[in-house]
């Protein structure tokens, strides 16, 4: 996704004199082919985050578009003051491109690990929170990231991740996207989780128990009518996330669920990171499985502790 990403902005700013690329301290080569041609577009700052989201700030409103590239927990949890204040509140259109959102950076530990940056991000107002899921909707959001008015904070993968959208999936910022439709079940899901949810749904669906997905690729502005229509249909809603289970998509939905009427209100289960800091090192794949959050401790959740209760 990473690469995706950085080579849309390229593109775009081939397309938009408006488009900048400003990072932290990223490793030598990234964006050479920009450097080279654009380089007075092209900036590489030290190790200074809350410099860069000041210095996009001030270049956005001076007319500019500048895409900000670093590590995802350093993007969020260092720069909260100036997001809020230089950003949120100045309404300034800056893209920020977050790299490892979740656990990608296991090998790391929690300081590493960007498990609260949904929650965080979605408080601010005027900031729009897109996680795609694999790297040709990745595509389709840089497209659409060229004419949203609003800031926008991009979580990124780790890169190399199955492809499971399709073109004909079409992009729209807000606008969720319907990969299975429900029937007793509905997993609702973001990013990553997305990949997991089609793998949990085909496990369900060979057990006789059918299950829809609905892929949030935006968290904020969330699609609210698509959640409630496929809601009020279902018994069960599980959200699935790589993220802590507080704040995130999983308290997304139940607070748009609350809208509906208490008769059709389904159950909610919130499957995501536990509220503690991450204990163990590893790979994401083994962190995710210590939470349950692999598609077969997911299928065993639902069907024991789900799904006995329909």
């Amino acid at each position: 996704m990473r690469k995706t990403s950085l080579e849309w902005v390229h593109r775009l700013a081939q397309k938009d004199p408006r488009v900048l690329f400003i990072g932290s301290d990223l490793g030598a080569g990234v964006l050479e082919s920009m450097r080279i041609e654009m380089p007075d577009r092209w900036y590489m700052e030290g190790v200074a985050e809350q410099h860069i989201i000041g210095m996009a700030a001030g270049l956005a409103m001076e007319g500019f578009l500048p895409y900000v590239n670093t590590i995802a927990t350093f993007l969020t949890r260092r720069c909260y003051e100036q997001l809020v204040v230089d950003v949120g509140l100045h309404h300034a259109p800056i893209r920020l491109i977050g790299n490892g959102g979740g656990v990608v950076y296991a090998p790391l530990g929690p300081t590493h690990q960007a498990i609260e940056d949904i929650a965080m991000m979605r408080l601010i107002p005027n900031m729009t929170v897109i996680a795609p899921c694999d790297a040709d909707e990745m595509a389709r959001v840089m497209e659409a990231s060229l004419v949203w008015p609003d800031p926008i904070y991009l979580r990124l993968a780790k890169g190399g991740d199955s492809i499971v959208s399709h073109p004909t999936d079409g992009f729209e910022i807000g606008k969720a996207v319907v990969y299975r439709e429900p029937g007793k079940v509905l997993l609702v899901s973001t990013g990553i989780m997305t990949q997991r949810a089609l793998e949990v749904s085909t496990m369900l669906e060979k057990m006789g128990i059918s299950c829809g997905v609905l892929h949030m690729h935006t968290v904020k502005p969330c699609d609210d009518k698509m959640l409630l229509d496929l809601a009020s249909e279902v018994r069960i809603v599980v959200t699935l996330e790589e993220h802590k289970r507080d704040g995130g998509l999983g308290t997304i939905v139940l607070e748009t669920l609350s809208e509906l009427n208490v008769a059709k209100v389904p159950k909610v289960v919130r499957k995501g990171i536990p509220d503690s800091f991450p204990t163990q090192y590893g790979s994401q794949d083994s962190l995710l499985e210590s939470w349950r959050l692999d598609a077969k401790s997911l299928v065993v959740d639902i069907e024991k502790e789900i799904l006995e209760r329909i």
